[in-house]
């Protein structure tokens, strides 16, 4: 599950480098965090996620599309809340993105400045009936930290521990589950990692919870580099009760201009995975921002500030088919040239049909906050399509 405005922190992107795709370009889930984008985004960005995921029991059939999971940053935690209970009929959980790892590696509250904002928020969503599946990202004060992950994995003493802190959590705050979401792991980290995962899921189901992990898109075993290798795909899903896919930053903030999520990677992507996970244990990350490029660097936008710009500059929206994403043109008061991809309604309907097209269990919208005028009429017809919210419930569980 990032601090600048962030592609999965996300869980993300909420939202860390991953490898290089196959244009030569890094595919992430969540763009890494900087602390100076708080402040220049929060107030603009709602970013709470959204993920409409099927959790299923054992190796059945593929559930029906249609639970959705609201990823809500500590960042904007307010705003994020407000969405969902805004939208309650369309979630059946939420993953707060509140805590990552300290230097030691003991697991981390990280609160803005109002903390109470954040307990007050939790509170809402409980009374709302909303079960609580928080987010533990390998995070250290705001940043992606690989040691302290790293220490945990290789060190038999401090993984047994970690996980027991894990457990002890979920029980001691009475959450539904934990989700994972560790960034940066190196290629010698996959068996370790794989462990890790297998050995908290056990112990999580033991106590009743379930286990979400947000994994890196890719279309092979090895992926694009050594954060993409480290993820063994087959061994996390037979562990994790849902994976999440962060299936966008196909571009991002310091590659070239072009499509954040194109259709027809995004369909590699869930075509890989599907050969490795159950594709009912799948939730496809849909990204719901946007890139403003100008020179070498770009920009981070909601759907809504996209949409401005073009108004705002007199840019006409064009709509790429075989990517399936808009974007546009633009000269601002400097002289620079811009161009901006992001996502649209249109966009997004493209990436629900083919998560049901594909038969995922659901899928995760990244950044929420801001949409664009439609945004939730697609993702209503969407859900009503896929039939009802099955029950989550941990792997192997009735």
């Amino acid at each position: 599950m990032r601090i600048d405005v962030p592609a999965r922190v996300t869980r993300g992107g909420a939202h860390a480098a991953a490898g290089l795709s196959p244009a030569g370009r890094r595919g992430r889930r969540r763009r890494r965090p900087r602390r100076r984008w708080v402040w220049l985004t929060a107030a603009a960005l709602c970013a709470a996620a959204v993920a409409a995921v099927a959790l299923f029991a054992g190796s059945a059939a593929p559930a029906r599309m249609g639970t959705t999971v609201a990823s809500l940053p500590y960042w904007s935690f307010g705003d994020g809340t407000a969405t969902v209970l805004a939208n309650r009929q369309d979630f059946s959980e939420a993953s707060p993105f509140i805590y990552g790892l300290s230097a030691s590696g003991q697991i981390d509250v990280q609160y803005p400045p109002d903390q109470s904002q954040v307990t007050a928020g939790i509170g809402r969503l409980r009374a709302a009936g909303l079960p609580i599946v928080p987010t533990i990202a390998n995070m250290t004060d705001g940043s992606w930290s690989y040691p302290p992950v790293a220490r945990i994995l290789h060190n038999p003493a401090l993984m047994s521990r970690h996980i027991a802190a894990i457990v002890s959590l979920a029980d001691r705050e009475n959450y539904a589950g934990i989700d994972i979401d560790y960034e940066g792991l190196h290629a010698g980290d996959r068996q370790a990692f794989s462990m890790f995962i297998t050995r908290l899921a056990a112990a999580l189901h033991a106590h009743g919870k379930i286990l979400s992990v947000a994994v890196f898109a890719k279309t092979s075993d090895a992926g694009y580099g050594g954060q993409n290798f480290a993820q063994d795909y087959a061994a996390i899903g037979r562990a994790a009760d849902q994976v999440r896919l962060m299936a966008y930053d196909y571009h991002w903030n310091t590659s070239a201009p072009g499509p954040i999520a194109p259709i027809g990677w995004v369909r590699s992507v869930i075509s890989y995975a599907r050969t490795q996970i159950p594709a009912a244990r799948l939730v496809l990350g849909i990204p719901l921002y946007g890139y403003d490029w100008a020179g070498d660097r770009a920009a981070n936008l909601t759907m809504q500030q996209a949409g401005q710009l073009a108004a705002q500059y007199g840019a006409t929206v064009q709509y790429d088919t075989a990517s399936q994403s808009p974007w546009f043109r633009y000269t601002d008061s400097s002289g620079r040239s811009h161009e901006v991809w992001f996502e649209n309604p249109r966009s997004l309907a493209a990436k629900f049909a083919l998560a049901r097209q594909m038969g995922l269990g659901g899928m995760f919208l990244w950044m929420y906050g801001d949409e664009a005028p439609g945004t939730w009429p697609q993702l209503h017809r969407s859900l009503a399509s896929s039939g009802g919210r099955p029950a989550a419930s941990p792997t192997g569980s009735p």
